[in-house]
C-alpha cells in the first residue's frame, strides 16, 4: 500500500479501530447517517470482501441495502430472489476521524472501507449443488470473512423455507452445508496428496487434520494448523476456515433489548467461540428513508441510539474479524483513515 508522500507531511497516528473510540466519543458528534454510506473502489486501501450468508428471506438484501444506502439488491418475500451477488463498499464509523478533522481543520474526511458481498440464500442440499448452491458457495468462496444472518423474528407476512422459525436449525442447517462443501473438497485433495510421492508434507499434514475436523461436522476453523500447514491449503479457500459472526435479525420492538431466539443464538455461538451481533433490517431500510433530523427521534421511539442500532457494530466487528486496523493521517487537506494490518509496524503501514 503506497501512501502519498503529501499525506505523510501531515499529522500521522498509528492505532487500532477500538483503542480511544469510547475516550473520543464523548468529545465528537458521532457519524451521521450521511456519512455512513458507500464509496467509491478508488479509496479502498486494502479490498478484503465479507460475504452475506444465510437461508433465504432473512432478510440479507434488505441488510446490504441498508448498510451500503442503495437498492441495489433486490429484497423480495421469496426465495432466490437473488441471484449474482452484489457488491458494496461500506465506510466504517470511526469517532476519531472527526475529532482528527477537527484539530487540523481538514477540508475532507475519507474514512476506512469493507467491501460486503449478497449472497443468494442457501439452502438444505446446497453443497450437492440445490438451488443453485454449488454457484452461491463458489461466491463465498472468493470472500475472506462471513457475516451469517439469521432470522430472529415472527412474521406471519414472511415465508420461512422450513416453516418456522427456530434459529438454532437454521444456523446448523447452513453451518453444515458449508462444512459438507469443504469435506468435499478436502477429500478430494486429499487422495491426489495421497497419490503423489513428491507431495508437500505440509499440505498433505493440513488435510488431514481439517479432514478429521470435517467429518465430525465441525468446521475447519477448528482444525489447529501451523502457520506453514495453513499457508499450504490457503488457495482452497475453505468456506468454515474463514472467520463468521451472526447477525440475529430481530423485529424492531426486539432491538433494544433482544429475544429469547437471540439468547439461543448467543449460547450457540459462545461454544463455537463465535460472536453475535444483534440487528434489525427493517429499522436499517426505514432509517434510509429518514431525514437525518428525524432518526434519532425514530430510534428514540425504540429505546435505543444510532451507535445501538447494530449496523455500525456489524460492520465495526467485520472490520475486526478481517484482523484489520487503521492508520490515520489528518492535516488541512484531509484526515483519511488507511486499512492495515494488525500488528503492523509504522514502516509497514506507510510501505
Amino acid at each position: 500500500m503506497h501512501i502519498p508522500s503529501a499525506i505523510m507531511t501531515t499529522t500521522m497516528i498509528l492505532a487500532s479501530t477500538t483503542r480511544w473510540a469510547s475516550a473520543f466519543s464523548s468529545r465528537s458528534s458521532a457519524f451521521t447517517r450521511s456519512n455512513f454510506r458507500s464509496y467509491s473502489s478508488t479509496q479502498l486501501s486494502m479490498k478484503l470482501q465479507t460475504a452475506i450468508v444465510g437461508l433465504p428471506n432473512v432478510d440479507k438484501s434488505t441488510l446490504f441495502n441498508a448498510l451500503t444506502e442503495t437498492q441495489g439488491a433486490e429484497a423480495a418475500n421469496y426465495p432466490f430472489c437473488t441471484i449474482e451477488p452484489n457488491v458494496g463498499i461500506v465506510a466504517v464509523p470511526d469517532p476519531r476521524l472527526q475529532v482528527l478533522s477537527k484539530i487540523n481543520k481538514s477540508v475532507k474526511i475519507v474514512p476506512a472501507t469493507l467491501e460486503f458481498v449478497d449472497v443468494a440464500g442457501l439452502i438444505k442440499g446446497a453443497a450437492q449443488g440445490e438451488g443453485l448452491g454449488n454457484q452461491f458457495l463458489g461466491s463465498i468462496r472468493q470472500c475472506d470473512a462471513i457475516v451469517h444472518v439469521v432470522r430472529c423474528f415472527e412474521d406471519d407476512d414472511v415465508i420461512h423455507v422450513d416453516g418456522t422459525v427456530d434459529p438454532i436449525r437454521d444456523a446448523e442447517l447452513i453451518n453444515l452445508e458449508l462444512t459438507f462443501a469443504d469435506l468435499a473438497q478436502v477429500e478430494k485433495r486429499l487422495e491426489r496428496v495421497r497419490k503423489d510421492r513428491n507431495a508437500n508434507t505440509d499440505e498433505k499434514n493440513a488435510l488431514e487434520k481439517v479432514s478429521a475436523v470435517l467429518n465430525m461436522d465441525q468446521p475447519a476453523r477448528q482444525a489447529d494448523l501451523s502457520p506453514e500447514e495453513e499457508a499450504s491449503i490457503k488457495s482452497l479457500g475453505l468456506l468454515t476456515r474463514k472467520p463468521m459472526i451472526y447477525a440475529a435479525n430481530v423485529a424492531d420492538g426486539d432491538l433494544a433489548t433482544g429475544n429469547e431466539r437471540v439468547d439461543q443464538l448467543r449460547e450457540m455461538a459462545t461454544k463455537e467461540g463465535g460472536k453475535v451481533v444483534v440487528v434489525s433490517a427493517q429499522v436499517e431500510s426505514e432509517l434510509v428513508d429518514l431525514e437525518p433530523e428525524d432518526r434519532e427521534d425514530f430510534l428514540q421511539s425504540l429505546g435505543v441510539t444510532m451507535e445501538d442500532t447494530g449496523l455500525r457494530k456489524l460492520v465495526r466487528e467485520a472490520y475486526d474479524l478481517l484482523g484489520l486496523s487503521t492508520y490515520f493521517t489528518s492535516g488541512e487537506t484531509e484526515t483519511r483513515a488507511w486499512t492495515i494490518k494488525k500488528g503492523w509496524k509504522a514502516p509497514q503501514a506507510a510501505g
